[in-house]
C-alpha cells in the first residue's frame, strides 16, 4: 500500500534544513563518514515521499531528533553513491533495494548513539529492529547483517547494565 508521509511545507523548513543538515554532515565527518551532499529540497523530497511500509515518523520528526537525522542523511548518501536520484519517488523507485542503505545509516545511527551512551535510544531501536525481520521484502542476503546489528544492540545494552550496577 503506498501511503504518502505527512507534509509540511518547504519553504517552513528550508532553514531548519540547511542547519541540520550541516550539523549531521559535521558530525558524519567526525565519525569517519564522508557523506555526499545532500541538498535542503533533496532531504525533504525524500523525507516526504511516498513509501510502501506507510511510515508514521515525519520529517519534523527527523529534523528534532540527531540520531534520525544522522540515519537519514546516511541513507541518502548511500543512495546518492549508487547515483539513485533523490525524489519523492527515490523510496518507491528503489524498494527492496533501499532497505541495504537503511542498514548502514542504522549502523551509523546506532554507533553515534553507543558514542553517546544513550540507552534509552538503543533501547527503542532493538524493539524496532526485531520487527524488522518480519518485513516480507526483506533481502535475503541482509539477514546476516540484521544478526549482526541485533548482537552489536545486545552488547552495547549489556555494557550499560553493568555500568548501571557499578553506581
Amino acid at each position: 500500500m503506498r501511503k504518502p508521509r505527512k507534509e509540511f511545507s518547504y519553504s517552513s523548513l528550508q532553514k531548519k534544513l540547511v542547519l541540520k543538515l550541516n550539523k549531521a554532515a559535521k558530525t558524519l565527518k567526525e565519525m569517519g563518514y564522508e557523506s555526499q551532499p545532500i541538498s535542503p529540497r533533496e532531504f525533504y523530497d525524500y523525507m516526504t515521499g511516498e513509501t510502501p511500509t506507510g511510515d508514521t515518523i515525519t520529517i519534523v520528526d527527523v529534523l528534532d531528533n540527531e540520531f534520525l537525522m544522522i540515519h537519514e542523511a546516511v541513507e541518502i548518501s548511500e543512495l546518492k553513491k549508487k547515483k539513485v536520484p533523490i525524489n519523492k519517488q527515490t523510496v518507491m523507485n528503489t524498494y527492496p533495494g533501499v532497505v541495504e542503505t537503511h542498514y548502514t545509516a542504522t549502523e551509523y545511527e546506532l554507533d553515534y548513539a553507543i558514542d553517546k551512551k544513550d540507552y534509552g535510544w538503543l533501547k527503542m531501536r532493538m524493539s524496532h529492529a526485531k520487527s524488522w525481520l518480519e518485513e516480507p521484502n526483506m533481502p535475503h542476503h541482509l539477514v546476516q547483517r540484521h544478526s549482526n546489528l541485533m548482537k552489536k544492540l545486545s552488547k552495547a545494552l549489556e555494557s550499560c547494565s553493568k555500568d548501571k550496577s557499578t553506581l
